[in-house]
């Protein structure tokens, strides 16, 4: 009688498989990128051993989700994955109080959440948390690396899955590898970007754009003390890893994989467009930063296929695409990204109450799915708000970019008249006229305004918006996000002017801290009724099976420019999402929705029959629909 293969053979040989089916994924992109190295075999032997190690390392519990999802790969795509983004120490106090407000995180039928910035960053000003000094730490405020697995494992046992950012671009100069850069080691010098003058700096910064060119301007910093000039994209405090050296992309898969085997299920990465630098350009998304997100989701599925990549690139929508893999990298890239054009169209269409813009941007330039991936979608985040309008894109419609950028920025600060709005500027460009845009999702729909007048009308406009902005992104297609408070209409936190690491920084304004009391807040209160209009939706969401984040999303050109409207093609039939930008009542016309497949003319999000007059579906302001 043959004798049972033990667990160790059957391991190895579940690997192994696991190597095969993704080996030209992984390898084939490794070859592009560094098969010039001198060091070229010695990595590759270094690799396959960080990937087995790390494998046998997994747990069994793990492993067993591996498998899960191996046979269920489009289990992010399906509807009743809703998520929640929130900075641990403002929602929860730290990772063990993570586990008190699970209740709360169930009764908004929330089954993802993102730890914002958890791993540990230098002291003071650490943007945000995304200068990491160790990322093989959590920061020491939010708990340990032990309490991270615990909460993860706490989470997942009850439906829940969990993203934690992983900075790819940068580490703090505090982190080990820079230190010993600092102190002269040429070993880790190689692991950045690091100038001997500043000719090299000069001639690459004349192609590159300032990301923060207020409070960090330009790209490169010199050290005296060490003699060399490092590049610094974001801050001083943050020096850009050299991705050409294979050293840095095995560190990084060996973080990502340390990472994977504590529990984590998404890895946000972190300022991937980055990544890679070529004399000339803007030394944004090059050719070879796909290259590098190919490969590395290669090794997660080598090793740890329960993990998702989110990759976060906030760029033009034609250079966002490829993220979720494009041509050569179909089905193979980041699994998730942000859909920022959604985001900075809905504002776009609310201030001017004309959909126009939105729906050729969303029809022009979006497919209606792309495989095996989805957004994430999203009204507001820790970030600023860019107006990613070009100026061919607002031509198309018959108006000027720099014109419609700029009466954006100053709707959104409130200073545009008649704006419901109240926003605060966030690094203003001069040369290029571009001004970024913070604040909190209810202030800026108009709720503060509305309660600082007492206006009941107002506040009612105010929570449609707000609640139609949530029904659009439940609908549209993918992982829709909600940003900490914004359920329970949190408005612009002033008070971070009073703490001196981030007083310089107006995107705290839209970083408040979780108000517990507003969650109990009655249901005919503005943060009541937002509350329980952003769980009915989520619940909603839940259900509708259509919503599947791998059935189309057609976008109808409704010939109304109050309405945006775009089909779901899902096999049981059709889902038709209308919505209303405007505060005026508007209809369409039945015949529309029924060419479309609507033969119901039933809202699945209100759960009742819509009544037609003469033919028409009547639309109240801000409506959101979603009708079968």
């Amino acid at each position: 009688m043959p004798k049972k293969p033990v667990i160790a053979d059957f391991n190895r040989e579940i690997f192994d498989l696991r190597l095969k089916r993704s080996h030209d994924d992984l390898f084939g992109m490794l070859e592009r990128l560094y098969s010039r190295h001198r060091n070229y075999e010695q990595f590759l032997t270094a690799l396959d051993g960080v990937m087995r190690r790390a494998w046998a390392e997994r747990s069994d519990d793990l492993k067993r989700l591996d498998l899960k999802r191996d046979l269920e790969p489009d289990w992010f795509q399906r509807s009743d994955l809703n998520g929640y983004v929130f900075y641990i120490d403002r929602f929860a106090g730290d990772l063990k109080g993570v586990a008190d407000k699970l209740p709360y995180l169930k009764d908004l039928a929330i089954s993802y959440v993102h730890f914002m910035p958890c791993l540990k960053p230098r002291p003071g000003d650490s943007d945000g948390g995304y200068s990491v000094m160790d990322y093989r730490a959590v920061n020491p405020a939010y708990g340990t690396m032990a309490d991270l697995e615990a909460a993860t494992k706490l989470l997942r046992d009850n439906g829940i899955s969990v993203c934690i950012d992983l900075v790819l671009n940068h580490t703090a100069k505090e982190h080990e590898w820079a230190v010993k850069a600092a102190a002269g080691d040429r070993h880790y010098q190689d692991y950045y970007l690091m100038f001997d003058d500043d000719a090299e700096p000069k001639a690459y910064e004349r192609d590159l754009i300032e990301i923060f060119p207020e409070h960090a301007p330009g790209s490169f910093t010199h050290y005296p003390e060490f003699g060399k000039w490092v590049w610094t994209t974001f801050n001083e405090h943050q020096w850009d890893l050299n991705w050409a050296n294979p050293h840095v992309f095995l560190e990084m898969a060996e973080v990502m994989l340390f990472l994977a085997n504590k529990g984590v299920d998404v890895l946000r990465f972190d300022a991937v467009a980055f990544m890679w630098k070529r004399m000339g350009t803007r030394c944004q998304s090059e050719p070879e930063v796909h290259m590098l997100l190919q490969a590395l989701r290669a090794v997660s599925r080598i090793v740890a296929p329960a993990v998702i990549h989110l990759e976060e690139a906030i760029v033009s929508p034609s250079e966002m695409l490829p993220y979720l893999g494009r041509g050569e990298h179909d089905g193979k890239e980041g699994n998730l990204a942000y859909h920022n054009s959604l985001m900075v169209q809905f504002w776009s269409a609310l201030a001017a109450r004309d959909t126009r813009l939105m729906t050729h941007v969303m029809k022009t330039h979006f497919p209606p799915v792309v495989t095996n991936a989805t957004y994430a979608t999203y009204l507001r985040c820790h970030d600023d708000i860019g107006w990613a309008v070009t100026d061919e894109d607002a031509s198309a419609i018959g108006i000027g970019g720099r014109a419609h950028r700029a009466f954006l920025s100053d709707f959104y600060e409130g200073t545009f008249p008649g704006s419901f709005a109240r926003g605060a500027l966030f690094q203003e460009n001069p040369d290029t006229g571009d001004k970024r845009i913070t604040g909190a999702l209810a202030s800026l729909a108009g709720l503060e305004q509305a309660e600082d007048e007492g206006d009941a009308g107002k506040i009612d406009r105010a929570i449609d918006r707000i609640l139609m902005g949530h029904a659009l992104i439940a609908s549209y297609g993918g992982v829709p996000l909600i940003y900490m408070g914004d359920e329970i209409a949190l408005t612009n936190d002033y008070s971070y002017t009073a703490v001196p690491e981030h007083a310089h920084d107006s995107r705290w304004l839209n970083r408040p801290k979780m108000d517990w009391a507003r969650t109990e807040a009655a249901s005919d209160t503005p943060a009541g009724r937002v509350r329980d209009g952003v769980r009915h939706i989520l619940h909603r969401r839940a259900t509708v099976k259509a919503l599947h984040g791998a059935n189309p999303t057609i976008v109808i050109d409704t010939g109304n420019p109050r309405l945006f409207a775009f089909l779901r093609k899902a096999p049981a039939g059709p889902l038709l999402c209308l919505f209303n930008f405007s505060e005026e009542w508007t209809s369409i016309d039945s015949g529309l929705a029924a060419h479309h497949g609507v033969t119901r003319f039933h809202d699945l999000l209100s759960d009742a029959d819509l009544q037609l007059h003469d033919g028409a579906i009547a639309l109240p302001p801000y409506a959101r629909v979603w009708l079968a």
